[in-house]
């Protein structure tokens, strides 16, 4: 059987390359790498955000899914027991609400804090902008933790929430965001989550050669 493989980018700059790898991590698909490489035709269509660029993409037999949120369904699909959603329908829904919220919105969160985990700033100047989406993401964890138990939103097991959240943690450090109690104990317990801490350990070791990638994407 051909192995899969999951198409990224940067380990440093990419919050969809890490999303996707996570879920992957979350399904138990064992994924061989390939790394696009960032030429300066790639770099100007990351910095465009250009829809050309479609990474992370899943390939596994015979599918090619793109889109974090589309492979977490084909994942789901394909591995049901491996519980990338929660098992109860509405506790589900809710999953998949949060999920859907941090993959389309939170526009001046991205572009004021982008994910760069090289980097750390300790008094890092926030855009006003983007303190509503910090205020929204910290308003989701405390409501997901209160109501599940934690340490991940939805309770004992990482999620589908989790990979997609998981990026937003790292730019809390990075950028030294302060954040209530219990939101920096889900921060803190996204950096300590093994597959997180594998993902940092790689992009460490990867080249500074792209300072003008400090963008979403």
């Amino acid at each position: 059987m051909t192995q899969a493989v999951l198409t990224i980018s940067s380990k440093n700059y990419s919050s969809w390359s890490l999303r996707g790898w996570l879920l992957c991590r979350l399904a138990g698909l064992d994924v061989r790498e390939e790394i696009v490489p960032v030429d300066a035709d790639t770099r100007a269509e990351l910095l465009l955000l250009s829809p050309s660029v479609r990474v992370p993409r899943l390939t596994h037999e015979g599918a090619s899914v793109w889109d974090t949120l589309a492979i977490a369904g084909y994942l789901n699909e394909c591995f049901p027991e491996a519980g990338l959603y929660p098992e109860d329908r509405i506790v589900r829904a809710h999953c998949r609400s949060v999920s859907g919220e941090i993959h389309s919105g939170f526009h001046n969160l991205r572009s004021a804090l982008p994910m760069n985990l090289h980097t750390r700033h300790e008094s890092f100047k926030i855009f006003s902008g983007a303190r509503p989406d910090i205020e929204r993401i910290q308003e989701i964890w405390e409501e997901c933790l209160g109501r599940y138990g934690g340490p991940f939103l939805f309770g004992v097991k990482p999620t589908v929430a989790d990979a997609m959240y998981a990026p937003v943690a790292t730019r809390f450090v990075t950028y030294n965001v302060p954040l209530r109690a219990a939101s920096a104990g889900y921060r803190d317990a996204i950096m300590a989550w093994a597959p997180v801490r594998e993902w940092i350990e790689a992009a460490k070791a990867e080249p500074e050669e792209m300072e003008e990638l400090e963008v979403e994407f």
